[in-house]
């Protein structure tokens, strides 16, 4: 009787068991959405704090890569004294037109070049209507392009405060070039001061352009860079000034030898 009893009551169980396994699937099924979880009060609090200090750690990482970027300058320090060496050489250029225009007692092409003389209507530099070329060292022979413009370019020489009195001689003019007088001498001594002091400051104001745009760039630059670029821009300024004084002594020279 109880192996009986057993026997019924395992069989029992092991029905019930199968019902439940069947009835769960059926509900499994029927309800196919994924289930909701509920987040409590404190968790959806650490989730924000999670996220704020997630962005926050990004836009550090930006600003961290922001800081190691290195800004990469241009060299100015050749572009300053390639500038700064042209606007001197033209001063120098235009010293030694100037010194060329004075008369001094010794024939020179050059004398002539700041005549100007009208022809045709036209005004136009003696050296762009006539060839000027030395004989000896006392005189100058002015061979026109155009014949015609040869009575034009004597009156333009006599003209000029140079003293000359040319001469026709066929299809050219011959100027002999007179003596210095002492009153003379002085007079053009004193313009070959005037011209070396006008070419010293063409000078300095070149160096003065170079000193300004340097000084801007402190803020920017190493100063030890820009205190050598300076050093560098005065020894071009020292080696010009003396490049024009010697050309004024040379010119005072030539002049006082007569």
């Amino acid at each position: 009787m109880a192996i009986f009893l057993r026997r019924a009551l395992s069989f029992r169980n092991v029905l019930l068991l199968r019902s439940s396994a069947i009835v769960g699937r059926e509900l499994f099924q029927c309800n196919s959405e994924a289930p909701q979880r509920i987040l409590s009060h404190s968790a959806l609090e650490f989730v924000k704090e999670s996220r704020r200090g997630f962005a926050k750690g990004r836009n550090k990482s930006k600003d961290d890569s922001a800081a190691d970027t290195i800004e990469v300058l241009p060299n100015m320090g050749p572009t300053i004294k390639a500038n700064t060496t042209s606007q001197m050489e033209a001063a120098i250029t235009a010293l030694s037109a100037e010194l060329s225009k004075l008369r001094t007692g010794r024939a020179s092409p050059g004398m002539l070049d700041h005549i100007i003389v009208e022809t045709g209507g036209v005004k136009l530099p003696l050296s762009q209507i006539a060839v000027v070329s030395v004989l000896d060292s006392k005189t100058l022979s002015i061979n026109p392009f155009d014949p015609n413009a040869l009575q034009k370019l004597e009156t333009a020489i006599v003209e000029s405060a140079l003293g000359l009195n040319p001469k026709v001689d066929g299809d050219r003019l011959i100027a002999a070039i007179p003596p210095l007088t002492k009153e003379h001498v002085q007079a053009v001594c004193k313009v070959v001061t005037k011209s070396c002091e006008d070419g010293r400051l063409s000078i300095r104001r070149a160096r003065q352009k170079a000193m300004d745009t340097i000084k801007k760039l402190y803020s920017r630059y190493p100063k030890d860079d820009l205190k050598r670029l300076e050093k560098e821009v005065e020894e071009l300024t020292k080696k010009f000034v003396k490049t024009a004084e010697d050309l004024c002594k040379a010119k005072e020279k030539e002049i006082s030898a007569g």
